[in-house]
């Protein structure tokens, strides 16, 4: 069990305050990569952060974004170290995160993703109703929430998110992939 003090809880929550460079709309806090803070006195903090895949660009951001809000909060030394393990996942995301996710227009991911290798299909790219294999919940639209979707592209304006259409209001939409 990791036990935190008050100050470590406070500093946390500014670090998770910081917005996402990407997805301005989702805090660090919200979208589940600010692991942890140790506080070393009063004046110096150590912050885990985990990419949401290695080599994301955002990180040096996101790094930054933290040493200056601690800063401003009377913090004199920030470390904001990358960690790799254990591994961001999508299921880190948390429900208001989810939440302003659709709000903001982009399908968030499928909960219940499984730990370990991630299987990439090639298969077809409609999802009409429903998951090709009737294992998964079909990706809805943020829009109107039809589950009859489609695949544009693998890859949309970040390497997370993949570019789908909905096929009942016509409307094309991010979604945040599973990991």
């Amino acid at each position: 069990m990791v036990t935190t003090t008050p100050l470590e809880e406070q500093l946390l929550e500014l670090a998770g305050s910081v917005p996402d460079p990407e997805l301005p709309v989702l805090t660090l806090r919200e979208l589940g990569v600010v692991r942890a803070v140790r506080a070393h006195g009063t004046d110096s903090v150590e912050v885990d952060l985990t990419p949401t895949y290695t080599g994301c660009p955002a990180v040096e951001v996101m790094s930054l974004d933290i040493e200056r809000v601690l800063r401003e909060h009377g913090v004199r030394e920030v470390t904001v170290r990358t960690v790799l393990a254990p591994a961001w996942s999508t299921d880190d995301i948390t429900d208001e995160g989810r939440r302003k996710l659709r709000e903001f227009g982009i399908a968030p991911p499928r909960t219940g993703a499984t730990r370990g290798p991630v299987r990439v299909e090639l298969g077809p790219t409609r999802r009409e109703g429903g998951a090709a294999d009737g294992t998964r919940e079909p990706v809805r639209c943020p829009h109107c929430g039809s589950p009859e979707t489609e695949l544009l592209s693998r890859f949309s304006s970040t390497a997370c998110k993949a570019l789908r259409r909905c096929l009942t209001c016509r409307e094309p939409f991010d979604h945040f992939k599973e990991l």
